[in-house]
């Protein structure tokens, strides 16, 4: 059923707006799935049954995957099995088999302003790498994109003048940035990538040593590095940067929709996640500017 991969991808690049992220996904939970019919020396989607479907879903719940996980491979699935029957590969959708299993948002791990700072000061600046790292943790801890954008931009995408940033890998947005982190770009153009890129005329904004467009997982590994440096105890991820900009803008006093329009979401239930763990602040907001709490010789009525 391999052969079946290659035209749904074309299909998802065609006709949905998706982020190379999300159709790594969707490609990575077919092929998964697809090597388990093979095991079981299923080759043809007609072979695919409502037993097959919900048994290969018990075996990821027995495996122990995380239901985020399962729920993810749920979604590929069911647009796996639409395709299919679009195409009139199956005459039925194994999709309206499948059950999404609940999933329940926690709210995401974030850093503090503390660790934020003591993590971005960890790259040496005097080395070409060190100053593109600086410049790229800036870049998304002040703007709050997701990392596969990042490593998306291109240098007419930044505008450190105006100081903003054009986002354009999934929802286009434009977001602006601080003097702090146009400054570190401004640097990084300037004296790290013309050592990096050297001869390429590739407009990437961030490079690796070979002058290519850096990766995901090449950056993953950065942010991971410096935040073992840092002497860090959260299991830091790149996407933690994202959650925290998030969560540092709302503490401040941003409202809502403000950073559910810079971080590109559509759907504001998954922003208000980020409340949650605003809300051991309210407290002393409160008490620093509502006019009663701030009364401290006002008495109580039992008084």
């Amino acid at each position: 059923m391999e052969q079946y991969i290659a035209p749904f991808m074309g299909y998802l690049a065609d006709h949905k707006r998706l982020s190379a992220a999300t159709l790594e996904c969707y490609q990575r939970d077919v092929e998964q799935f697809i090597g388990y019919l093979r095991e079981r020396e299923i080759v043809e989607p007609v072979q695919i049954t409502k037993a097959g479907v919900k048994l290969y879903f018990s075996t990821l719940s027995k495996a122990g995957k995380a239901p985020a996980t399962i729920a993810r491979s749920s979604v590929s699935l069911r647009a796996f099995f639409q395709y299919l029957q679009q195409e009139r590969f199956v005459d039925h959708d194994p999709g309206h088999w499948i059950e999404s299993p609940r999933v329940d948002k926690s709210p995401p791990q974030t850093l503090t302003v503390e660790e934020v700072d003591l993590l971005l000061d960890m790259p040496d600046t005097s080395q070409a790498s060190g100053l593109r790292d600086r410049a790229m943790m800036e870049l998304l801890y002040a703007t709050g994109i997701r990392v596969s954008e990042l490593i998306a931009l291109n240098v007419q995408d930044v505008d450190t003048t105006m100081r903003y940033v054009r986002c354009s890998g999934g929802k286009e947005r434009i977001i602006p940035m601080s003097t702090v982190t146009a400054h570190w770009i401004q640097q990084y153009l300037r004296e790290s990538r013309p050592l990096l890129s050297g001869e390429s005329t590739v407009e990437v904004l961030f490079t690796n040593a070979r002058g290519d467009r850096l990766t995901r997982q090449g950056f993953w590994k950065i942010v991971k590095k410096y935040g073992k440096e840092a002497g860090i105890e959260a299991d830091i991820t790149p996407h933690m940067l994202r959650h925290s900009f998030a969560v540092h803008l709302l503490e401040g006093g941003a409202d809502v929709k403000s950073v559910q329009e810079m971080l590109g979401h559509t759907d504001m239930v998954t922003v208000q996640m980020y409340l949650s763990k605003t809300k051991p602040n309210l407290k002393s907001v409160y008490e620093a500017f509502h006019p009663r709490a701030r009364s401290q010789t006002s008495k109580s009525p039992a008084e």
